[in-house]
Formats: C-alpha cells, structure tokens, sequence
C-alpha cells in the first residue's frame, strides 16, 4: 500500500459565498499549470478540497510545488481506500508505520458520509485500538501526539492521512485581476509584489533601464527577481523600459531638489500607458512610508497626482525588517542584494526635497518638452516573459 493521493485543503477562498466556484476553478487552473511537467497526475476539484491523483509521480516534488501556490492552505499525502472497517484499518495502519520515531499518536475521524455505520468518536477507538494492538512501544496521546491519523468518510472513498504540510496561503492568483508591479533590483518592490499575488492578482513588472549607467548584470537581477515571483504563480512579463534619455534630460533640466519627483511621476505617467495597452487596472509600488524622500506623505502626494490610476502599496505601514524578513523568506533577499544599481539610484540627487510642493513640480514639468523622449521610450520598449525557474530568452518587442 502507498500514499497514491494528495489532499489540498482551501484556505481563505473555502469562505466565499456564490462565488466560490470561480475561486477554486482558478486554483485548479493554477495547481494544474505549475504541475505541468507531470502529465500523469489527475486533479479533481471540489467544494472544500481538492485532491491530486499521483498516478505513480514523485509526490515530495509535487507537494514541494503545490506549497507555494497561493489559495492552498496546507496540503496532506493520502492514501484512499474502501469505505470499510477492515481497508480503513489497514491504510491507517500503514500511514502510521511510515511516520518515523514515532511513540504517541492520536485518530481524529471526520464521518462526511452519515451512512458510514460506526460514529466518529466510536470509530477513533476503534481504529486507535487496531493500532496499539499492531504495534509496540506507541502510545495514545490526544492533546499532544507525534502523528495525528486523519481519517476522513466522504461518499464513495475514505481518504487516510498523517501529516499536514503548511500551504501559501492567501487567494489564487488570478482572482483579483491584474497590476503593473514597478520592478526595482531592490529588497522592496519584489516584496510587495509577492504581498499583491498573495492576495489574488496577478502581475506583469515593468523595469526602467539606463544604460549605460545601469548595466546588463543590473537588468538580470530584474529577470531573476521576477523568476522568483513566477514560482507563486503564472509566468510574468517584464517591460523593459529605456529610460536613459528621459532621465538624462530630467537630470540635466530640473532643479536637483525636485528631480527625483519629476523623475517618479514620469515613471507612473509610462507605466500607466503600458497598464492600459494591456489591460491592466491598477500599479503596485513598493513604497513603504517615510523610508526615502520620495516615500513621505508629501512626496507621494505630489507624484501620485500625475495618474488617476489606482496606485497598490502594499507595503506602506511595514517597517524595513519586516520587509527585509519576508524578502528572505521567498527567496528574493540574495538576489535585491547583488551590487548592482538601478536608475534612482544612479540619478539620485544629494539633496532631494522630502516635502516637494505640487505647485512647484507641476511648473517645472510645463517649461520641460519630453514629448520626443517619450514617443521614442515607448516605441522601444521590450518584453521578457520570465517562467519560474525559467526565463524565456527571446526578446519581443511589445508596442
């Protein structure tokens, strides 16, 4: 006998109401795209679960997959048997004899189908005493034991369990329509991406690129970091913005002070025409509130004035340990600290205005043509569709 299934439980989206089916039918699509390379599984989806028929595939590898998709609670290696005593005892037995240094156990019955002829409660002594009696030196332990056996009745098939591996959490990506993720090389932007897939969207990045100021090696960083994030989801496309021209000549044109801003609210008013070109209803940012001159309460009223856009900031309230904690967490800390530069840093002023006044932005943008800079910035913008642990390496020109 072996584990031949694995059990997925919903996390949040089991609280939806009508809608419910269109958040696990995304689940599905989701778990069935990134088992993709295991074309023997079989996924069956239903109200409060969902279970993988393994079909002879490597289930550690699966259940290493399936824990990073978002809109899994946790998720348990099965074994599905007859709705019978003797089966039931035999698979609960096995499940049991897997778990290694074991000395306590507990049987926690969950009788789904009501014509099942033994009750809960009774059915947990019942199978509890087939296992003292079937093995030695294991005892019972209900409040703390090593292994808990699950045992749960549905109609038609008993699913038998004995360890819960922690899912990701959140809603399938996908459910909450798209963003444009402003895709830095730093700790902060791949985080609040990370935060914005948790809860349901899925995202393209767009990355602004200045060479020569900012190199290739600095651009790759880009492309690992959204690898990264594809790995909690579909793959993601990466616009890949040159950004040289327009920031030499903000640079060269604007008092230093009110560079940064400028250089900001141009970043947005382009990312708002990629947003719309592809369908897309909202950008994500990684600022976080009072960390830089261009994060404070004025800073961002000043840019943000630029786009009528929704603007998603997940991270605006986390302090950067925080930050920096979660970025380590996902895998995306080893790659923001690589020492490459990307544009604001390169182009950042000694003294940039903390409180710049919009009044003031606003003029100097007026006495500022960019119209050249930025028909031909847009004209030139490239896309990277990045796969998780893949990165497509042909480049397409998106406009």
């Amino acid at each position: 006998m072996l584990y031949d299934h694995i059990l997925i439980r919903y996390g949040e989206l089991s609280l939806k109401g009508k809608n419910r089916k269109v958040f696990i039918n995304q689940l599905h699509e989701n778990v069935r795209h990134q088992l993709k390379d295991f074309p023997s599984v079989k996924i069956k989806s239903g109200r409060d679960r969902m279970s993988i028929l393994l079909n002879g595939a490597d289930p550690q590898a699966i259940i290493d997959i399936c824990r990073f998709i978002f809109g899994i609670q946790s998720l348990s290696l099965a074994i599905k048997t007859e709705n019978n005593e003797v089966a039931i005892k035999e698979a609960a037995l096995y499940a049991l004899k897997e778990v290694e240094n074991v000395r306590t156990f507990k049987v926690t019955t969950k009788r789904g189908d009501k014509d099942f002829p033994i009750d809960s409660q009774t059915f947990n002594h019942v199978i509890g005493a087939h296992l003292l009696k079937n093995t030695e030196n294991i005892t019972v332990n209900v409040h703390q034991p090593d292994v808990e056996i699950h045992i749960d009745i549905r109609k038609g098939a008993t699913f038998i369990t004995s360890a819960r591996y922690p899912g990701a959490g959140g809603l399938p990506v996908g459910t909450s329509g798209k963003s444009l993720l402003l895709l830095s090389g730093g700790i902060d932007s791949p985080v609040a991406g990370y935060l914005a897939m948790r809860r349901g969207v899925k995202i393209e990045a767009i990355h602004f690129h200045s060479p020569p100021y900012t190199s290739e090696a600095s651009k790759q960083k880009v492309l690992d970091l959204a690898e990264k994030l594809a790995e909690f989801g579909h793959e993601v496309n990466v616009h890949i913005v040159p950004f040289t021209a327009m920031q030499q000549k903000i640079h060269r044109e604007i008092p230093h002070g009110y560079s940064m801003t400028v250089m900001r609210r141009m970043m947005l008013k382009i990312s708002e025409v990629v947003a719309k070109q592809r369908n897309i209803l909202s950008i994500t940012t990684g600022e976080s509130l009072g960390q830089v001159a261009s994060q404070t309460m004025e800073s961002m009223h000043a840019i943000n004035a630029v786009t009528a856009f929704p603007i998603i900031r997940p991270l605006i309230a986390i302090d950067k340990n925080a930050i920096i904690q979660t970025a380590k967490e996902i895998g995306t800390y080893p790659i923001s600290i690589r020492p490459f530069e990307d544009c604001c840093t390169v182009f950042v002023p000694k003294a940039p205005k903390t409180k710049p006044k919009l009044d003031k932005v606003t003029c100097f943008e007026s006495q500022l043509d960019l119209s050249h800079e930025l028909d031909e910035l847009l004209e030139n913008i490239k896309v990277v569709t990045v796969f998780g642990n893949k990165s497509d390496d042909l480049m397409q020109d998106l406009f």
